[in-house]
C-alpha cells in the first residue's frame, strides 16, 4: 500500500500509527515533497469512488486564498485535477492506496472495515 501524508499532520499521524499498530506496510510518501501529479490523482479518484471534491484539504491555508470554495463549482474535472496537482497541500490526506481501495483522510471505523 502506499500512504501519501504530510508529515507535521496530526491526522496523518493518527493514521500512521494505526497502520502500525496493525503491522499493515507500505510506502510513505511525503506529498510536500513528491505531490501526485494528476493522472494519479484521476485513478485515485476513479478507485475511491468518492466525490472529487473530497481530494481538497478544504480546511487549508492555500485552498482558502485560492478562494477555491466559490471556484470549484465553475471548474472542469480536468481543472480541478490540475489545481490538486499543483501543489501537495491543497490535497486531502491522509491518503491510503491499496489495489482494491482508496481511502481519502483518516477515520478509523472506515480504515477499520476496509483495510487488512
Amino acid at each position: 500500500m502506499l500512504f501519501v501524508e504530510y508529515p507535521k499532520c496530526s491526522t496523518c499521524q493518527k493514521a500512521k500509527k494505526w497502520l502500525n499498530e496493525k503491522g499493515i506496510s507500505y510506502e510513505d510518501r511525503d506529498i510536500k515533497v513528491q505531490n501526485p501529479d494528476a493522472a494519479e490523482l484521476k485513478e485515485w479518484h476513479k478507485k475511491s469512488g468518492l466525490p472529487l471534491k473530497k481530494f481538497f484539504n478544504t480546511s487549508g491555508a492555500l485552498y482558502k486564498e485560492m478562494g477555491l470554495k466559490d471556484k470549484l463549482s465553475g471548474m472542469s474535472e480536468e481543472e480541478q485535477f490540475q489545481i490538486l496537482a499543483s501543489d501537495g497541500m491543497l490535497v486531502k490526506r491522509p491518503i491510503l492506496v491499496g489495489d482494491e481501495i482508496v481511502l481519502v483522510g483518516f477515520k478509523e471505523s472506515e480504515w477499520e472495515e476496509k483495510v487488512e
